[in-house]
């Protein structure tokens, strides 16, 4: 929860697991769907149904992109006209990652391919993690995330690639 989003904002995944959990106890969904964009959100979420033995199926759904690679986000519509045209380096920047990982290379070495112009970008991190739990991956690991957030301008974009090697 402290870490990558949970450090940028503080509190935040508490209070969605309160909100959540009092809907779940309120509608008594048999199923849930919450969006793998907020990938971190969504592991919480099901770390959270499965420790409270909640009767609820938490799927997750893929990304909803613009042509352009851009997750589709209602924070987009805070990006100038000039930024919704550099908006999707975030996904080009975590494509890059994945391409370099796919080469073989470290997360480290690859996390050098995912580099944002820090002419327009503020990177607040960007991250190779186990794809299951966010851990720190090790050689053995096929299954990964690369999670990046940035603010371009004064709007904060996050996203997310999952790769299998």
């Amino acid at each position: 929860q402290n870490e990558l989003e949970g450090a940028f904002r503080p509190g935040h995944f508490r209070g969605v697991a309160t909100v959540v959990l009092k809907l779940f106890h309120m509608v008594q969904p048999q199923v849930a769907i919450f969006g793998k964009k907020d990938y971190q959100q969504t592991l919480i979420l099901r770390t959270m149904v499965r420790q409270l033995a909640l009767p609820v199926t938490l799927l997750a759904a893929e990304t909803v992109r613009a042509p352009d690679g851009l997750a589709l986000s209602s924070r987009n519509r805070y990006l100038s006209q000039a930024e919704r045209q550099r908006a999707p380096e975030l996904y080009q920047a975590l494509e890059a990652v994945a391409e370099a990982l796919k080469q073989g290379k470290t997360p480290q070495e690859s996390l050098k391919r995912g580099q944002l112009d820090s002419t327009c970008w503020s990177t607040d991190y960007m991250a190779v993690r186990r794809a299951q739990d966010l851990s720190e991956p090790s050689p053995a690991d096929r299954s990964l995330v690369v999670l990046g957030a940035a603010r371009l301008g004064g709007t904060r974009l996050i996203d997310n690639l999952e790769v299998l090697l």
